[in-house]
């Protein structure tokens, strides 16, 4: 099969490159990029006003089976990625039984694989049944197929296992990702530590509870030598923290997520549990920060954290719902919308945040258009005003705080491996 993208604007970050193209693809793979693009046998699909970019990626997602298939399974993620202008997804080991072992890990390829849509890349677990007491088969979870490894939000808690797994993970070169809370700070806490907390009567979480841990997790792998990522980065403090680790040479790389500098704490007046997450919402002054990191590149990239829940698990009291949203559909249009539109971000750096930083931190051949490069392009409308609807999302799972915004921008096209999966909201 041969396809011609014609007259985008073809941005790719890792190339440095930024014009109205052509793009040809043939047999999966980027065959050519240029001006006037003639091949007869070519299908030719005009794409002009539309940006021509590298296969987005998530490197942060929940896709909740096997053992919470109620909430999302591998079928519904895949859809709700392509539909958001999602290539490929990297998915948390926090499934039942827990991905700590190579069953579960080969389980959810072969599911990822069998959907034909968004690649899916699994993440496994550090510990043992994420306990954070004894460490998984580091090596055989990487030998069949697990491209990082993290205890997702169970934090380990003792330092001396975080540094065994820093060891341990260090002659593969790959990252634990770590989601950095301190447990004995943050019990029974359900939101922001902020006068918001106060007059709501919640308890909350200092946001000390992320930057300390933040600090001990760079310390300790700086001490080994080992690569680590920093998970959903949601106050000033821990951005300080690692900006400044940055400066020392520390082999660290961060995200964000959408709702963190589009949200504040004060979004919980009404007790909406879709504005509950962990980490929580923070102030105005959190959200500035971010903004900045982003900017400077303290924060390499955007990630959804897309924690889809039912819901028995939503439409509880405040203290008693599950933490989480979902975010596979909704981040591209926000970070368009939030970041690139104010101008906070260019376009060119908000594309690498999606897609060629995620694909570096966690080794991945994606995230380019390089020639011979695997065809996968997201196709994005960046003008497209439309107001987000739930009730359309492909996601199981409707726990959104955005249902109802007003947006600018979203995905046109999801072509992986150089097949069209998705094209102007539905899925091929």
């Amino acid at each position: 099969m041969k396809l011609i993208l014609s007259a985008g604007r073809v941005i790719d970050p890792a190339n440095k490159v930024n014009d109205i193209l052509d793009l040809l693809i043939e047999d999966g793979k980027i065959k050519k990029v240029g001006k006037g693009i003639k091949d007869k046998d070519a299908e030719i699909i005009k794409v002009n006003g539309k940006i021509v970019a590298p296969g987005l990626i998530d490197m942060h997602v929940h896709l909740r089976e096997p053992g919470f298939e109620y909430k999302e399974t591998i079928a519904s993620g895949v859809r709700a990625a392509v539909k958001g202008g999602f290539t490929s997804v990297a998915c948390m080991p926090n499934t039942e039984p827990v991905m700590d072992n190579t069953a579960v890990v080969e389980l959810v390829i072969s599911k990822g694989k069998k959907e034909k849509l968004a690649n899916v890349f699994p993440i496994a677990s550090i510990s043992k049944g994420a306990k954070g007491e004894e460490i998984s088969d580091i090596g055989m979870l990487i030998k069949c197929g697990a491209i990082a490894l993290s205890d997702d939000a169970a934090p380990i808690m003792n330092a001396e296992i975080m540094r065994r797994a820093f060891e341990y993970i260090k002659q593969f070169d790959l990252p634990i990702i770590t989601h950095c809370e301190d447990k004995n700070m943050t019990a029974d806490c359900v939101m922001n530590e902020s006068f918001s907390s106060t007059v709501l009567g919640l308890r909350g979480m200092a946001s000390a509870a992320e930057s300390i841990m933040v600090y001990r997790n760079i310390a300790l792998a700086d001490y080994i030598g080992a690569p680590v990522h920093i998970a959903h980065v949601s106050c000033k403090e821990s951005v300080e923290i690692i900006r400044w680790a940055k400066k020392q040479g520390i082999r660290v790389t961060a995200e964000t997520a959408p709702h963190y500098f589009c949200l504040t704490d004060a979004a919980v007046k009404n007790y909406d549990t879709n504005t509950k997450m962990n980490p929580p919402l923070r102030t105005a002054e959190d959200v500035l920060a971010l903004k900045a990191a982003l900017k400077d590149d303290t924060l390499d990239c955007i990630a959804s954290d897309h924690a889809p829940h039912g819901r028995t698990d939503k439409e509880l009291e405040f203290n008693y719902a599950a933490f989480g949203i979902i975010g596979l559909e909704t981040m591209l249009a926000l970070t368009l919308t939030e970041l690139v539109h104010k101008k906070i971000l260019t376009l060119e750096k908000a594309i690498e945040k999606l897609s060629y930083s995620p694909a570096k931190i966690l080794r991945l051949n994606r995230g380019t258009l390089s020639l011979g490069a695997a065809a996968d392009i997201s196709v994005i409308d960046t003008e497209k005003e439309y107001t987000i609807d739930t009730g359309k999302f492909e996601s199981k799972s409707k726990n959104s705080p955005f249902n109802g915004w007003k947006v600018k921008g979203e995905a046109f096209m999801t072509i992986i491996d150089g097949n069209i999966k998705m094209k102007e909201g539905k899925i091929l």
